[in-house]
């Protein structure tokens, strides 16, 4: 049975993260992801620009690129380019995240792309969006996390501002990305028309921190690091200590609450602070009450405890602990095309009862399909040939 994206082609001229992840959320969908790669070098990410390789093909790679084939093409070249094109023509989104400026210069801007396939869904993802003053500032992960105000409310004093342990924003990027170009096939289905998505990492954080630019613009009052407070202020949802660990309390509704200050006999509280307006202005006092009575036993004793009560709770858990236990969220896959060896990676982010995600296959070796794509585009064994001589794929 086909999939959601079944039949549709997306020509990706992505790397490291954000872009690849993207398209590979709509190959598992069912697209036929090409991946345009730079002959020799490919994807910087091959290059294990997060991990240690050893030799292998590192996993920041494989997770990104499953299901996709490699097509290698040097686009400063004139073969290299006229491929290009002759593979736009074909497509149905293109996505990009080169620096703005990049793409027109190299004669595959969204405008130039447009009188190839008039109704292409062209979708660039980059730092700061396509105009303005930061437009070409080059961006990651980081950059954008101190910039848009994410790690001016995670850590502490003691600490200082900390960004997030693993890629944040690139993710979320991603997905954000893969949601507009899925919106925007969607839109194209019924009026027939292709257009130009601009995916900022910016405005992807600004929009996970929707609800506290929300409240600073309402109130005026900005922000500070919060810890593990919860960003609600509610001093019964944090993480607290027990004798043995840490414990993420999350008793956010009044009813929450009070049944967390009957459980660990603290009714006074309760009573001295029935609303949620007079905790958060009480809030220090009634953290370190709950604090000193959590730390007089050990975690599986408070979890068990307020689990039964019907209070959000939860360990704070290693990756290899959660890895054990959501088998459903993983798939193992060859480590490359061709490859023996296996590795497990993260499957589709969400389920369903009919063609829900699948991973198609493995990640390419760089340039694998080069040849069988250039002939799906009409180029000849000599081109073929020639190309590969002239080291333009």
């Amino acid at each position: 049975m086909p999939q959601a994206l079944s039949g549709y082609r997306i020509v990706d001229f992505t790397q490291v993260f954000a872009g690849p992840f993207a398209t590979q959320q709509l190959a598992q969908l069912g697209a036929d992801v090409i991946k345009v790669e730079p002959p020799g070098t490919g994807d910087t990410t091959r290059g294990g620009l997060t991990e240690p390789t050893g030799g292998k093909v590192p996993a920041g790679f494989v997770t990104c690129n499953i299901g996709k084939r490699s097509l290698t093409l040097d686009l400063k070249s004139e073969s290299g380019l006229e491929a290009a094109r002759r593979l736009v023509a074909t497509a149905d989104a293109l996505v990009e995240n080169f620096r703005p400026g990049v793409m027109a210069r190299l004669g595959l801007g969204f405008e130039q792309v447009r009188e190839i396939k008039p109704d292409i869904v062209y979708c660039s993802i980059s730092g700061y969006g396509q105009t303005g003053e930061k437009a070409t500032r080059p961006a990651f992960d980081g950059a954008i996390q101190a910039d848009s105000g994410m790690m001016s409310i995670t850590g502490t004093e003691a600490t200082g501002p900390l960004r997030t342990g693993y890629f944040g924003v690139d993710m979320s990027t991603a997905m954000n990305a893969a949601f507009a170009i899925t919106a925007s096939l969607l839109r194209r289905a019924r009026c027939g028309e292709g257009q130009h998505i601009d995916v900022a990492m910016m405005d992807t954080a600004l929009s996970m921190q929707a609800p506290q630019y929300a409240a600073y613009l309402t109130n005026g009052r900005i922000p500070g690091l919060i810890g593990n407070h919860s960003p609600t202020g509610q001093p019964t949802a944090n993480v607290f200590p027990t004798s043995d660990g840490y414990l993420q309390v999350v008793a956010l509704k009044d009813n929450q609450a009070m049944v967390l200050f009957g459980v660990l006999g603290l009714e006074y509280l309760g009573e001295r602070f029935p609303t949620p307006r007079d905790r958060i202005k009480n809030a220090d006092e009634i953290r370190a009450a709950i604090g000193d009575v959590m730390k007089q036993h050990h975690s599986a004793h408070w979890f068990s405890v307020l689990l039964e009560a019907g209070i959000p709770v939860s360990d704070v858990r290693t990756i290899d602990q959660v890895a054990a236990e959501h088998q459903r969220a993983f798939v193992e896959v060859p480590l490359t095309s061709g490859s023996d060896e296996r590795i497990t990676t993260v499957a589709g982010g969400h389920q369903a009862n009919i063609d829900a995600p699948q991973v198609p296959g493995a990640a390419p070796r760089l340039g694998e399909n080069s040849e069988e794509i250039l002939r799906e585009l009409g180029f000849s064994d000599a081109d073929i040939k020639r190309m590969e001589r002239d080291g333009n794929i």
